[in-house]
């Protein structure tokens, strides 16, 4: 579930004749014989993060490990040759690295890690070998930087230190809550600026007040950079009203002269702005913005370009994609965009006031979701991280935008071994909406036999489902299952009309789309039409609570993963808050419009569900509260529905530590297999 008004990057959690077409497949599957499960993906290395070096010889990277001893996500910095590969490791026991970012000299790498006390910190790393150095000492996590082009300072946002309580006053646990959401504990501090000199001199404070630099609460696609103009006068960010989750959606691009410390807004916008990069020259921002300022309507995020006086323009209106990124080109006169296209990637050079070119990748599809994990180097070269359906993730260069791509590392050579299930993009129409989804085979399909259908949606909604390595996808098709990853109106794949669509339709219009796309896949003879799951976590838990409640009998067993079911829980209880009224078209406490709520929210129609149904939540999720999940699993309960809850700790939408992550999807596989094998009791 993603909260799409608050920021349009992060991530929140048969009436119609459908025909489906056959898409041309991916790779054949693996002629390995192992079987790809639990254990296998321990094996599982992520490399990402990629920076190349100003020289464009070299490329920078993180490469994260799961260390289930430790329960922990390890990274380190790593770096490679452009021209050859040859990967080498430069930090050890680091355990979490991130921030990647060369000097503008290229003789230093900084990156942020841990100190002594466990505050994250910026580190410079000397390219020619030796220990790396702590360089800022923020009270503080440092969450994000940016090196000022002479190389001499860096400037980087922390978030403010609270107020001490002396005294009796130390007892005292009061706090305003305003826009925040349930599981909040404390007040959250404003995020502010400070310039850190690269010879370690104090750090001087830029900016303050009780409005804040923009924030995400993970697990969220990353905040909004700062970004320096050319003469290293002025910072570009994205400022909020209040450091409250529920008003991060009155977001705007703001210019800082360092001089004076005087702020200034780019232009009018009050919300839904941000991302800004200057461009080479100095005199123009790029910025991310929903067409035409449409945040409240679920329009695509655009790419818009404008002076520093303001009146900027979409550069990316033709492309008609969710699009992102935004990284000039060497000579200034195009720019590096991604964006979610069909059942892939699509990567294309924007020119300025010109045409867009799409770039060649394969069966690549470059890692990331609202913001992709892919640079520009000053020599026209482009580096990037990406994954193929049969092969885990990787580094990869194309020494221009016209050359094929090369793989630069190999971290995850050891797939070949696995049987692995082929992919398979199908597409099908609803309601006069062409859509499409992913489907893998069975592992070791044998043609001539039939296998169950497992359904697994995606969150968001705005997201989309892709042919790319799908290490839980694999699993089950290791267990002798099709699965099944539909896109749905909402998703961002197909443009605009699409995206929107789901606008005052959040659940009957999507759960048309997907039963459309069940039902053509069933008429395939491989395919047990007696033997459904559906499952998904966030909004994919909302869609699988609407599916069991809204087609009572197509499911043989259901997993719902953090399910949104109620959207009054969701306005009232979660950090997106009170922003939900952007998509909802208003508050559900002023008029009548709380029974618009009810009747888009799937615990109105949890009654009617028949099938065992596994509800799953983090039981501090401030993503969706497990209120939410609660009186899921309780209709379903007084109800005589077969159904289990499982609860996880933690402050976060889901567990992602190695060991928590893996039992959820342990007993997401279970359940399905348990209900899978038996005969059913709850179809007529």
């Amino acid at each position: 579930m993603s909260t799409l008004s608050t920021s349009r990057r992060r991530t929140w959690f048969a009436l119609s004749i459908a025909v489906l077409a056959l898409a041309a497949c991916a790779p054949l599957a693996h002629a390995g014989d192992q079987p790809y499960t639990l254990d296998t993906a321990r094996k599982l290395v992520n490399a990402g993060g990629v920076q190349p070096s100003p020289d464009s010889r070299s490329v920078a990277f993180t490469v994260t490990r799961a260390d289930y001893g430790k329960d922990a996500n390890l990274s380190e910095l790593w770096i490679a040759d452009i021209a050859s590969g040859n990967p080498r490791q430069l930090t050890w026991d680091r355990k979490h690295v991130g921030e990647v970012r060369w000097s503008p000299d290229g003789q230093w790498i900084g990156f942020v890690a841990a100190d002594a006390d466990d505050h994250s910190q910026v580190w410079l790393l000397p390219v020619r070998g030796g220990e790396a150095r702590q360089l800022t000492h923020a009270k503080t996590d440092v969450e994000h930087y940016a090196w000022r082009p002479d190389g001499k300072a860096v400037a980087y946002v922390a978030a403010d230190t609270t107020v001490t309580r002396n005294g009796e006053d130390k007892a005292l646990t009061t706090f305003t809550v305003g826009a925040q959401d349930l599981f909040l504990r404390t007040n959250a501090q404003p995020r502010h600026i400070w310039l850190q000199a690269a010879d370690g001199a104090d750090a001087k404070r830029l900016t303050s007040g009780t409005w804040s630099v923009e924030f995400v609460l993970p697990p969220s696609s990353p905040p909004s950079h700062l970004s320096w103009s050319p003469d290293g006068r002025t910072l570009a960010f994205a400022q909020v009203p209040a450091a409250e989750s529920g008003k991060l959606d009155s977001v705007h691009v703001a210019l800082l002269d360092i001089d004076s410390g005087a702020i200034r807004a780019l232009d009018g916008a009050k919300r839904f702005q941000n991302n800004p990069q200057f461009s080479p020259d100095g005199a123009s921002l790029t910025y991310w913005f929903p067409r035409d300022g449409r945040g409240d309507a679920g329009d695509v995020n655009e790419l818009y370009m404008a002076p520093l006086a303001g009146g900027g323009k979409s550069l990316t209106r033709a492309l008609d994609r969710n699009l992102f990124n935004g990284d000039f080109m060497p000579d200034g006169k195009s720019v590096l965009v991604a964006a979610n296209d069909r059942t892939t990637t699509g990567v294309w050079l924007q020119a300025i006031g010109g045409a867009a070119k799409r770039l060649e990748l394969g069966d690549l599809i470059v890692n990331g979701a609202f913001g992709y994990d892919i640079r520009p180097t000053k020599t026209g070269a482009i580096v990037f991280s990406a994954s193929t359906a049969t092969r885990p993730s990787e580094v990869y260069v194309m020494d221009s935008p016209t050359a094929k791509p090369r793989r630069l590392t190999d971290f995850n050579g050891w797939i070949t071994a696995n049987a692995l299930g082929n992919t398979e993009t199908v597409t099908w129409t609803n309601d006069g909406l062409a859509e499409d989804g992913v489907l893998i085979h069975p592992a070791n399909e044998d043609l001539a036999k039939s296998y169950p259908l497992v359904l697994v949606i995606h969150g968001g909604p705005t997201s989309a489902s892709k042919g790319n390595f799908n290490s839980m996808g694999q699993m089950m098709a290791s267990e002798g299952w099709y699965v099944f990853m539909p896109n749905y109106r909402g998703s961002d794949n197909l443009g605009n009309t699409y995206q929107s669509a789901i606008h005052g339709d959040w659940g009957p219009g999507p759960g048309r789309d997907v039963m459309a796309g069940v039902t053509e896949l069933r008429k395939r003879a491989s395919i047990d039409k007696a033997r459904t799951a559906v499952t998904g976590w966030s909004y994919g838990g909302y869609m699988t609570s609407w599916l069991i409640g809204n087609y009572p009998n197509e499911w043989r067993a259901a997993m719902a993963g953090a399910p949104v079911t109620s959207w009054l829980d969701q306005y009232d209880l979660s950090d997106g808050n009170i922003s939900l009224k952007n998509d909802m078209g208003g508050s559900p406490w002023v008029n009548d419009h709380a029974e618009f709520y009810k009747q888009q929210s799937p615990i109105t129609y949890a009654t009617k569900a028949k099938a065992p149904t596994l509800v799953m939540a983090n039981i501090e999720d401030f993503r969706v509260p497990p209120s939410q999940a609660m009186s899921l699993y309780r209709a379903l309960q007084d109800n005589g529905v077969e159904s289990k809850f499982v609860a996880f700790q933690g402050r976060t939408h889901a567990s992602a530590d190695p060991v928590n992550a893996r039992e959820r999807t342990r007993l997401w596989i279970e359940w399905v297999k348990q209900h899978l094998e038996k005969p059913a009791t709850n179809l007529p």
